[in-house]
């Protein structure tokens, strides 16, 4: 009979917080040195479900009460790497099924202090991703000229390259996060590729390698935010209470990396009757003192309510 090998469940949960606009992940920092996402095993004796299971181990670890929380996919691919992960007596040939979890919150909180973590920029793990100040030079400088060089004499990996990186004319498509990461593995362009290939790393380093397959986990996560903020309400999980109207789109530009027309926003976001002035208003501005807002929670709890026009602005 085929030998066979245990098969175990671990929780990955990509949290995420905005603090002053950035949005920022909670990573940790595993024995080897490589950055990760938290990281738990699923205990079916002490938890009936996945969400109990990651929410009591992310209480237990990081002193954290999650909120608003999302299952993102499976990530089970036959030869990914075992995470470095607290798995309790995992054999050495067990296949690691990891369920991802998208986690918001509105307050960066400090992690307990027997938890080595830490909250980073995701473009740090992502710098091609940010185009609030206009296009990274990243990308036609170091990134194109490799995947050109790649795709010579292949046109389907060619328009690949073209429509996820934006290249010869083609639209920024915001949403396209995976699908560049997964480019960039495929290419051999990013750390994890050559690591996983038991290759010398490739010559230029584009952004932070992460254990495992847990750049390509929080890659997932920023993708179905970046679309989900478009169609439902979730960017309200990230923001305080109250809030002024440049403190909530700075926070949206944050994570869709693009510079929003404040005007169009504005006046969107007054069409969909999400927001409700306080009559209280934020002396601290820098200028005119700015009226603060909250979110006008829909009966339903939020699922019916739509989500925010994201307007661009266009290049001067």
């Amino acid at each position: 009979m085929p030998a066979t090998s245990a098969l175990l469940i671990g929780l990955s949960a990509v949290m995420v917080a905005i603090k002053d606009g950035e949005p920022h992940v909670l990573v940790t920092r595993r024995p080897s040195g490589e950055e990760a996402l938290p990281f738990g095993p699923f205990d079916p004796v002490n938890h009936r479900t996945f969400d109990l299971s990651l929410r009591g181990w992310v209480r237990e670890q990081t002193g954290f009460e999650l909120g608003y929380v999302e299952q993102l996919y499976t990530f089970g691919d036959k030869d990914r790497e075992t995470p470095e992960a607290t798995v309790v007596d995992a054999p050495p040939n067990a296949h690691v099924i990891s369920v991802g979890y998208l986690a918001l919150t509105p307050e960066e909180k400090p992690v307990a202090a027997n938890f080595e973590a830490r909250w980073r920029s995701w473009y740090q793990y992502f710098p091609w991703e940010d185009h609030r100040s206009g296009r990274p030079a990243l990308i036609d400088a170091e990134i194109a000229p490799r995947l050109k060089t790649w795709a010579a004499g292949n046109e389907p990996r060619a328009e690949r390259a073209r429509i996820a990186f934006g290249l010869d004319g083609a639209r920024w498509i915001e949403e396209r996060v995976l699908e560049r990461y997964e480019l960039l593995y495929e290419a051999g362009l990013v750390a994890e590729c050559a690591r996983d290939a038991g290759l010398p790393e490739a010559g230029i380093r584009l952004g932070a390698a992460m254990t495992s397959d847990h750049r390509r986990i929080l890659a997932t996560g920023l993708s179905r935010l970046r679309s989900k903020i478009k169609y439902r309400p979730v960017v309200f999980e990230l923001v305080p209470e109250r809030f002024t109207l440049s403190e909530l789109q700075r926070g949206v530009e944050g994570i869709l990396g693009l510079q929003l027309h404040t005007q169009n926003f504005r006046r969107a976001l007054e069409k969909t009757r999400l927001v409700t002035g306080t009559g209280q208003m934020e002396p601290s501005t820098g200028g005119r003192p700015a009226e603060l807002f909250t979110y006008k929670r829909h009966p339903s709890g939020g699922f019916a309510a739509p989500g925010l026009a994201t307007p661009r602005k266009s290049p001067d």
